[in-house]
């Protein structure tokens, strides 16, 4: 067999190749691509695999197209170690993971070159991208038996796996071995982990205990904090964060902005937009998204507005959330038309941008508005409509008093109805006074989940409104002998900088102090 070249001969080969030279030097997208890929056909230097290597490499990068790398890979005979591992990586860093996986087993069952260590990263993040840590447990077997177990790349990715997919006692044990000295990958899969189980505590007593921390393990410890609700906790962090000179990535900013829109913190809101203005940060869908969606969970849809049309280039999610911002903002007529400005764009809508414009319907009382935009989507734009949509066109329905349409609706929709959508409309009952097709609402309520407060609440109400005080009465012992509590409902208010938390049937206390 003869031996594979060195990087130097291959440096060489390169250099003297003039397509190949400007494939490594001046590709930068798959247009630039397709052109030097064309050449590399004629000229029948695809055929090297050091020329179909490289085309295959930047197909399956980020900046390529993983589709296109498939097909590049289909076409080279006998691929190399290098190859196997470039499409199985591209695979795994995808919207499809699975298929990585079966060019793994594709690369066992039918090729000749084995795997070696930087193979079986690859797939470890491809399980864990699906969620599938049990079947990844066969391949740690694997590992084991080969003897790659202590491989800094392969023990770290194994860890992120059982992290990522919640086996926190498996992710402990290789985490927790004596072999094992300080990796911060390692640290930060397992706070990370920690955190996206729920086990929040734990992850902040890990975090302090680390020797060394980057911004990706700021960036864990935050949303995890963000995550699991504690949103006073995240913004005491990044305070720490920012003491320590530490510059936060767009994800943390992203976080952050949704813990001030949990809260209503709209001071520190401001503070983090101007942050962002400030210290250059890209704002790309993601970060103005959370923007907009931070200005209108704050009340402050004009300013989100203000963003929103001060962005070159929208993606659909600040669309989306712009449009369902003005909607619960009472600007429904704003919302609608918006969604007429989605539809005239180089955008198309999909599902999250009709339950904006339903929902504009719904807080409007625009019931045949409504049902021209689920006509619309579901024809025209060929969009299953989703048990959310269902539910907008109920409660639109229910809101207008058109109760029996609203019940029809819910019984031949092809979902089976939740929760919600029967507590709309015993909402809708109580509002209208409809009794009897209140009791039949909160029997299905109370068949899908006993413990649920609001039916018994619901139906109390509505005797009361009606002077039946008796079965009213009666609602309410039923909740008192089922021990069921129904949640205290809370509001969240910043005065001066300060958030405050009143809670109904009890006090207020301090959320946050913004300085």
């Amino acid at each position: 067999m003869p031996s594979p070249p060195t990087s130097t001969s291959i440096s060489k080969f390169i250099s003297e190749q003039p397509y190949l030279s400007m494939l490594d030097k001046q590709c930068t997208t798959m247009k630039d691509l397709h052109k030097i890929h064309a050449q590399l056909i004629k000229t029948g230097l695809v055929k090297d695999p050091i020329a179909a290597s490289r085309v295959l490499a930047f197909s399956a990068s980020p900046a390529g197209d993983i589709n296109y790398a498939y097909l590049v890979f289909t076409q080279i005979q006998n691929p190399n170690l290098f190859i196997w591992n470039t499409i199985i990586r591209g695979f795994s860093q995808s919207s499809t993971p699975q298929v990585a996986i079966s060019l793994f087993i594709d690369m066992l069952v039918t090729s000749s070159v084995e795997p070696q260590r930087l193979t079986y990263p690859s797939v470890f993040k491809a399980y864990a991208q699906m969620g599938m840590a049990r079947f990844g447990a066969q391949l740690h077997s694997r590992v084991i038996k080969l003897g790659l177990q202590f491989d800094q790349f392969i023990r770290n990715t194994i860890i992120y796996m059982y992290a990522n997919c919640g086996f926190l006692s498996e992710a402990r044990l290789v985490f927790d071995h004596e072999d094992m000295e300080f990796d911060l990958v390692a640290w930060n899969s397992m706070v990370m982990g920690l955190a996206k189980s729920g086990e929040i505590d734990q992850s902040r007593k890990l975090f302090d205990k680390m020797v060394f921390r980057n911004t990706i393990s700021w960036n864990s410890m935050i949303s995890g904090y963000v995550r699991n609700g504690n949103f006073k906790e995240a913004l005491e962090l990044f305070g720490e964060m920012q003491e320590q000179n530490i510059k936060p990535s767009e994800f943390t900013m992203v976080s952050l902005l949704n813990a001030c829109a949990r809260l209503g913190a709209i001071r520190q809101g401001e503070w983090l937009h101007a942050f962002l203005r400030k210290n250059n940060f890209d704002l790309n869908s993601i970060v103005v998204t959370a923007i907009i969606d931070m200005y209108c969970k704050c009340g402050c849809p004009v300013k989100a507005l203000q963003v929103f049309k001060s962005v070159p280039k929208k993606g659909l999610s600040c669309w989306n959330s712009m449009i369902l911002g003005l909607a619960t903002n009472s600007y429904e007529n704003e919302a609608i038309e918006l969604f007429s400005e989605l539809e005239s764009s180089n955008l198309k809508p999909d599902y999250v941008s009709f339950i904006g414009v339903l929902t504009a319907c719904s807080h409007s009382g625009m019931v045949n508005k409504a049902k021209d935009y689920f006509r619309l989507m579901t024809e025209t734009y060929k969009i299953e409509a989703s048990i959310k949509h269902y539910s907008c066109m109920v409660d639109v329905l229910g809101r207008a008093g058109l109760l029996e349409e609203a019940e029809e609706l819910v019984r031949r929709m092809p979902w089976k109805p939740d929760a919600i959508i029967w507590g709309s409309l015993l909402s809708s009952c109580r509002k209208h006074g409809n009794v009897d097709l209140a009791k039949q609402a909160a029997k299905c309520i109370m068949e899908l989940d006993k413990n649920e407060s609001c039916s018994y609440v619901l139906m109390s109400n509505l005797y009361a409104a009606s002077h039946r005080f008796e079965e009213a009465m009666e609602e309410r012992l039923l909740m008192k002998e089922k021990k069921i509590e129904k949640e205290p409902g809370c509001s969240l208010i910043e005065v001066n900088g300060e958030v405050h938390e009143f809670v109904s049937g009890g006090n207020w206390r301090d959320i946050l102090f913004i300085e």
